[in-house]
């Protein structure tokens, strides 16, 4: 929408609005993944050990990403409207989706700022993830050190 004229600031604060809510979620992700790590199985573990460089992350992706939404949306949201954020893009939408034309946005902008929250916490899990796999230093517990030696011996 910045090429319309007047919505580059209201873009602007839209995106530092969104990004404080989704930082205000991230507190609920540890008791999800604690969760799926105890529900691991012999089979989950081997998998992960053995698998690719996301194997980790495409595990708890699968098994979390449901329970993480369904957890950050309503905190997302109560940010959104306290930052005045769902105001702002309800009015962003409202005017945009006037114009004749245009694709239409979706006015549902707590579940886009809720996916995309979790597209950004599994990309940096992934990070996380293939630096542990590859960089020895890395792995700074001895759980790390050892769990991830037979792989070194590949």
């Amino acid at each position: 929408m910045r090429i319309i004229p007047g919505f580059d600031k209201l873009e602007e604060n839209m995106v530092k609005k969104v990004n404080h809510a989704a930082e205000d979620a991230a507190i609920k992700a540890k008791p999800i993944f604690l969760n799926a790590i105890k529900q691991l199985t012999f089979t989950d573990v081997w998998n992960i050990l053995t698998g690719a460089d996301n194997a980790a992350t495409s595990f708890l992706q699968r098994t979390t990403t449901e329970p993480l939404f369904n957890e950050f949306k309503p905190v997302i949201t109560n940010a959104l409207n306290q930052q005045g954020a769902l105001d702002l893009w309800s009015s962003a939408v409202t005017k945009y989706n006037a114009i004749p034309l245009v694709k239409k946005a979706n006015p549902d902008v707590a579940s886009h700022v809720t996916n995309k929250a979790l597209e950004g916490l599994f990309k940096k899990i992934a990070e996380e993830e293939l630096d542990i796999r590859h960089n020895l230093a890395s792995r700074t517990t001895d759980l790390l050190k050892k769990v991830f030696a037979r792989q070194d011996k590949k």
